[in-house]
């Protein structure tokens, strides 16, 4: 199951902060509830940069009602998170070790061909690199505000059985039924 929402339409501005809290959401908070409590395969957050699509997923998933309603407490998560500065520079490390991840020389060429192609610059990376380096604790519960936007707008999408999905979807019939098989 997932469920997303462009943070850009949502009046979010890019900066740094945003991979570290979803590098945390991700081993933390939707690990636990989702993959350990409520017994789906795996859990986990992920933001686009270019096109601002922040999304929530979640698969082979036995507790669709629990998942939703896990990642719309997400951002009461993020405001009441008592994080310690050593728990923030593990996601911070864990962060900037996927930005400047090693790369053998075909997949060097491919990243630098597809930066040039979406017209990223070096000085973006830097600066994205230094809001990164530079996240607090102040970020995760600002990041929260748009976490409530796709809270309220953000588009459910749920890959299953028709059984599966008529269990979740009584009595009121709020997800669309449509086979794509």
């Amino acid at each position: 199951m997932g469920k997303g929402a462009n943070l850009y339409d949502l009046g979010y501005e890019l900066h740094g902060s945003v991979s570290v809290i979803t590098n945390h959401l991700r081993t933390t908070w939707l690990w636990e509830k989702i993959r350990v409590q409520g017994g789906a395969y795996g859990a986990f957050s992920a933001f686009n940069k270019l096109t601002g699509i922040y999304t929530y997923l979640s698969y082979r998933d036995p507790n669709l009602t629990g998942t939703l309603a896990s990642y719309d407490g997400t951002a009461d998560y993020l405001r009441k998170l008592d994080l310690s500065q050593d728990e923030l520079t593990k996601s911070i490390i864990g962060t900037i070790g996927s930005i400047d991840s090693y790369q053998l020389p075909d997949a060097k060429g491919y990243t630098s061909m597809s930066r040039y192609l979406v017209g990223q610059t070096d000085e973006e990376r830097q600066k994205y690199r230094e809001e990164v380096l530079g996240t607090t604790v102040a970020d995760f519960r600002a990041f929260a505000e748009i976490l409530d936007e796709v809270n309220r707008s953000g588009h459910v999408v749920v890959l299953g059985s028709p059984e599966a999905i008529k269990g979740v979807n009584q009595p009121d019939k709020w997800l669309e039924v449509l086979p794509i098989m």
